[in-house]
């Protein structure tokens, strides 16, 4: 007499997290693999579930759990930078990276997944996605410059470059091994912010007065103040082009 094959065993989740489940398996798949070589059973197979529990949550197939996941984790990116307008901006800029970066960490195969495509073919809506990503951390910073009247090309300009920036970072960051450490990414970050803000206020009376209000809040022993004291030697030895 033999026993009975052992049936598989599902834990009972709710529609929200058996959803957010299969968002999570799906896009850690397709972080890695091309989308011809990731099948609905592969996620199934990831996620612990069957496949026809695949398409009662998502009837739209792969391309559609892929959107998804992709929406999930842009919503949770887009967070990172709503961070309240008290204090220097270099600390609420760290405040912000601090949880931008943690994503990254943690979410190292869907962070590449977003904005790489994760090997699936692009449509409009998973391009838009991604770009409204980048659009509400641009504007949350803008709003935390506090710039009156409305923002000229070449400050949104400078803030969307180091948006740009601070993504190619912690994508290399990942290629690297995730080094250097997470806190010496971070003030690195901070520090190319400011930067290249005072580049720009070289040029653009608009954000010269961004950059004044911004100084204006920085405490000597901050971010500003040390970098300041390490640039300024260096810019010194350049005073004949003065």
């Amino acid at each position: 007499m033999t026993s009975p094959a052992p049936t598989r065993a599902y834990r009972r989740l709710s529609v929200e997290e058996r959803q957010r489940q299969l968002k999570e398996a799906a896009l850690s798949l397709f972080a890695v693999r091309a989308p011809d070589e990731v099948s609905l059973d592969d996620v199934a197979e990831a996620a612990g579930v069957s496949r026809p529990l695949v398409y009662r949550y998502f009837p739209g197939g792969k391309q559609q759990l892929y959107e998804a996941a992709l929406r999930s984790a842009a919503d949770e990116l887009e967070q990172c930078f709503a961070e309240p307008p008290e204090g220097p901006l270099t600390q609420r800029l760290a405040n912000a990276l601090d949880r931008y970066l943690a994503f990254v960490d943690q979410h190292d195969a869907g962070f590449s997944a977003l904005l790489q495509g994760g090997s699936v073919v692009e449509t409009s809506r998973t391009t838009a996605i991604v770009d409204e990503v980048r659009r509400t951390a641009a504007e949350h910073i803008l709003a935390h410059l506090e710039v009156v009247g409305a923002r000229g090309p070449r400050l949104r300009m400078t803030v969307r470059m180091w948006i740009t920036s601070v993504e190619a970072a912690s994508l290399i960051w990942l290629d690297e091994e995730k080094q250097p450490p997470l806190d010496e990414l971070r003030d690195w970050l901070v520090e190319q912010f400011m930067a290249v803000l005072v580049a720009s206020a070289g040029r653009d009376p608009q954000t010269a007065e961004a950059v004044r209000g911004a100084l204006a809040l920085e405490t000597a022993d901050g971010p500003a103040g040390s970098l300041a004291r390490r640039v300024l030697p260096v810019v010194s030895d350049a005073a004949h082009l003065l």
